[in-house]
């Protein structure tokens, strides 16, 4: 039997975000136990969820700051010098990432919960979202205390974080349910969402000013919707102003409207997950 039946749909015009908030225990301890299951058993445990993102950032940095020795910002009017900026966008790209790759294989590696016909599934896709969202935040923390100790300085933006880190899980839940919902039929899905990732940190302005890019090329950064994700980063760490005022719009936006379009499509494949499992 499949979950057709599910207590909780999204059909019905329900609101994916209401429904998060209504299973917030269920979503919040299937959270907590992804967490602690990855890493039971290993020496450093819940350190490795900290550790590999850390480790990630540290090469790219050494690699752009050191050898490509990209220089931006550190100026009167840019106080923060390449590093801030290479990890404003870098650490809520890797939180995205990881997101989408999870979002792929939700549904195929929980076949049992997924036949149960009282549990949500829509939990599935959101509760990986929190698990995610944990060492970003972590190092996020870091980055902010790296600003302090080299610069003694916060910009204002700073404060309006919680707001961006709400905007961007508005659009993670709406690409995750998206997925989600495909993964069960396209299981080649997760193959192209992993070369996506990989390519795409060098697609949106993360590791580069979107000035260094060609400007017959320079267009196509407005167009992808990541880049405006990334450019509200910049704005709260490394410019401290509205350097992108209409990327704080497109991101609202399209996180509502991909929450509308995840929702949907998941509601309509989720009847016949368990006939392709």
């Amino acid at each position: 039997m499949n979950a057709t039946n599910s207590p909780l749909p999204l059909a019905g015009g329900v609101n994916p975000l209401r429904f998060f908030a209504r299973n917030w225990p269920l979503t919040w301890a299937m959270a907590k136990r992804e967490i602690t299951d990855r890493y039971v058993g290993q020496m450093f445990g819940l350190g490795w969820a900290v550790v590999h993102p850390l480790l990630l950032m540290a090469v790219y940095l050494f690699i752009f700051a050191f050898v490509f020795k990209t220089r931006v910002g550190n100026t009167v009017e840019l106080p923060f010098d390449y590093s801030v900026y290479l990890l404003s966008g870098l650490i809520p790209w890797l939180a995205m990432a990881e997101c989408m790759n999870k979002a792929t294989t939700t549904i195929t590696g929980n076949v049992n919960l997924v036949k149960q016909v009282v549990f949500p599934l829509e939990v599935l896709p959101l509760k990986g979202i929190l698990a995610t969202l944990l060492p970003q935040v972590i190092c996020t923390l870091l980055l902010l205390v790296y600003m302090l100790a080299c610069f003694q300085y916060l910009p204002w933006t700073v404060a309006l974080l919680p707001a961006l880190i709400a905007l961007q899980m508005i659009l993670m839940v709406g690409l995750a349910l998206f997925l989600a919902a495909l993964g069960p039929y396209f299981r080649d899905l997760k193959d192209f969402v992993q070369v996506f990732c990989l390519v795409g940190v060098y697609l949106i302005p993360i590791v580069y000013l979107p000035d260094m890019v060609p400007g017959a090329v320079r267009p196509l950064l407005q167009f992808n919707p990541f880049s405006h994700l990334i450019w509200c980063y910049h704005d709260v760490f490394f410019y401290g102003g509205f350097e992108h005022p209409f990327s704080w719009i497109i991101l609202a936006v399209l996180g509502l409207l991909s929450c509308w379009v995840g929702a949907r499509v998941f509601e309509k494949l989720k009847p016949y997950f368990g006939n392709v499992l």
